[in-house]
């Protein structure tokens, strides 16, 4: 075993055995467990060249491939010793180990080119031919599975071809050799550093934990500042500033969730910190706000250009829905809210976990309670539970970009193109208006999800449709806008929750949506013309409704009447029915888009990465 690495010795055994037998492996796992680390000491002991390529959104197949140099080419012509390879050749004709971070935000079009490379062991370049690998060549790729923005679910294809390798964090003994390894600390400062550090990955409000690098920073900012400030003893208050600049900006919060990672941060320094004399769990002389939020807590401003929604005609008073009604409608109402004015997370959690649609639909309900204080509760954590259900199923796709050829100076140079438009006669020069090459392009679409709201929009379905609406702006999100998505509700009337090119914050969107109940009638040409309206000043190749609803529409014009200005309509039919399901499939053949069933929460991701990937 290296001494660089410390731990990991089951994953190192994998994966040296795994190289010396000849397979391709992906190590999965968050950062700081040590991926980069473990490669390139079995890469050092077996003397093997470790080419390097860093994985993103604009690496290209010639990125990754090689390219024809083109002065070369202009004065010799295409020749093999004008071709100047690019990573994967490298790593092919020398029996290196080809080095892919962050695997699943390359996109598919690249990947795509290693499928017969990791297959057959070779790989044809157009004039240039075939070049077969080095007996020694391996490809190893890695990955963080729990970063969701610019990431997509790696094909299967690929995945088949390759070993996998999931690395864990170190256990804590471990954490702290790394630490006091790389900082040449020891003693109380280390401790604590990792401790906190590791407690970041187990909070409750966090999505992702610091890595060990939180640890290392966290440990050298700590004592550092404690001799800059002349301190005889470690103090809290400068443990805050050390904590907060070094762990920050490594968690992440859950989706959902209305805080800050400083105030995380600061409710874990008073768990773990000692007061003055030495007893944890003590409060210091900081300024700890009352109610555990932390100093560095505080809502955003809006964005710029925020406008308060407007609300046609007057407004409607919400139903409510009483405790006695909660109980006998839903099972398992007591333990949730054992009292008036109680919801108990946990309860709610545990039966999540025995009955993730019951609880759903629960909590759909409990958001319109009569009881005030159960019902803003319950619109909280409408607003974590919706959102993370809408992360489940299938990873968004990588899009719709491809390679395409551009007069943008941006991308590859497409030499082949650039030389079939110059003039062959030489009568003129050619300019930089005359440069062909190959770039990303993006098929920018519009959508507008509009859900029905009306009288019978209870329960279950209130739930598929803040699902469906926080899924539609967290794929807006991970597309970079390139949806500008608009969300509409409607029954009688219809409101707009959130206007294209407004962004809000998913938790709120959720959290309005959940709490709004109809009143029997469905106007559904209403809801398709205001739909139309939010999509018109849209820069978009398509612009499409996604419509979840029953499509039975008891007030207004028929809707058929009303899809001026809509490219694509798709429907969600929540829960179904027979009537229902042949009304909407009537509706979306008119514009040539689909209908479905969604019947659970877990059905709506996949919907909409069928629909919008």
């Amino acid at each position: 075993m290296a001494e660089a690495v410390v731990g990991l010795r089951r994953e190192r055994e994998v994966l040296t055995v795994a190289l010396a037998t000849g397979r391709h492996v992906v190590l999965e796992g968050p950062p700081g467990t040590g991926k980069s680390t473990l490669l390139r000491s079995i890469a050092g002991e077996s003397g093997r060249q470790m080419v390097f390529v860093e994985g993103n959104a604009e690496l290209t197949p010639a990125r990754l491939v090689g390219q024809f140099d083109p002065a070369q080419v202009l004065a010799e012509g295409y020749h093999p010793g004008a071709f100047v390879d690019g990573p994967l050749l490298t790593a092919m004709r020398e029996g290196g180990l080809l080095y892919l971070e962050e695997l699943n935000r390359i996109p598919e079009e690249t990947l795509n080119v290693l499928i017969t490379v990791l297959t057959e062991g070779e790989i044809v370049v157009p004039r240039l031919g075939h070049v077969h690998a080095d007996k020694g060549f391996r490809l190893i790729a890695a990955m963080n599975p729990f970063d969701a923005v610019g990431t997509a679910r790696v094909s299967q294809a690929i995945a088949d071809r390759m070993c996998r390798v999931v690395l864990g964090y170190q256990d804590e003994p471990a954490e702290r050799t790394i630490t006091g390894s790389v900082t040449g600390l020891d003693g109380r400062a280390v401790e604590l550093a990792v401790a906190l550090t590791r407690a970041t990955r187990e909070h409750r409000d966090v999505r992702m934990g610091s890595s060990v690098r939180g640890s290392i920073d966290l440990a050298t900012m700590l004592v550092g500042l404690s001799d800059l400030r002349g301190e005889g003893m470690l103090r809290k208050e400068t443990g805050r500033d050390a904590a907060h600049a070094a762990l920050s900006g490594r968690i992440r919060i859950a989706d959902g969730v209305d805080r800050t990672p400083e105030s995380v941060i600061d409710e874990l320094l008073d768990r773990f910190w000692p007061d003055e004399d030495g007893e944890p769990g003590q409060e210091s002389d900081s300024d700890t706000s009352s109610d555990g939020q932390g100093k560095a807590d505080g809502l955003p401003e809006p964005p710029a250009g925020f406008q308060p929604r407007s609300r046609p005609g007057r407004e409607r008073a919400g139903r409510t829905t009483s405790r006695q009604q909660l109980s006998a409608r839903h099972e398992g109402f007591e333990e949730v809210s054992p009292e008036l004015g109680e919801l108990d997370e946990q309860a709610f959690e545990a039966l999540a976990q025995q009955d993730p649609d019951a609880a759903a639909a629960m909590l759909a309900d409990l958001a319109v309670a009569t009881d005030e204080q159960l019902r803003a509760a319950a619109r909280r954590l409408a607003g974590r539970v919706y959102l993370r259900m809408a992360r489940i199923g299938p990873s968004r796709s990588r899009g719709t970009r491809k390679l395409g050829a551009s007069r943008r100076l941006d991308g590859d140079l497409d030499l082949d193109r650039t030389l079939d438009a110059w003039d062959p006669a030489g009568t003129r020069r050619p300019g930089v208006d005359d440069v062909v090459t190959r770039t990303w392009t993006a098929h920018r679409r519009a959508v507008c999800l509009a859900v029905d709201m009306s009288g019978s929009m209870q329960g279950l379905a209130v739930a598929l449709a803040s699902v469906a609406a926080a899924g539609v702006v967290l794929a807006d999100d991970a597309m970079g806008g390139k949806l500008e998505s608009s969300v509409l509700a409607f029954g009688q009337d219809v409101r707009v929750l959130q206007a294209r090119g407004v962004r809000r914050a998913p938790q709120e969107l959720v959290a309005e949506l959940v709490g709004l109940r109809g009143h029997g009638t469905t106007d559904l040409a209403a809801a398709l013309r205001a739909a139309s309206v939010q999509l018109s000043g849209a820069v978009a190749e398509e612009k499409l409704v996604l419509l979840l609803s029953d499509c039975l529409h008891t007030s207004g014009d028929e809707p058929a009447s009303a899809l001026a200005g809509i490219d694509r309509l798709h429907v969600l039919v929540p829960v179904g029915g027979a009537e229902a399901e042949a009304a909407a499939a009537g509706l979306v053949g008119r514009l040539g888009g689909t209908s479905g069933v969604v019947r659970r929460p877990a059905d709506i991701g996949p919907a909409l990465t069928r629909i919008l990937g």
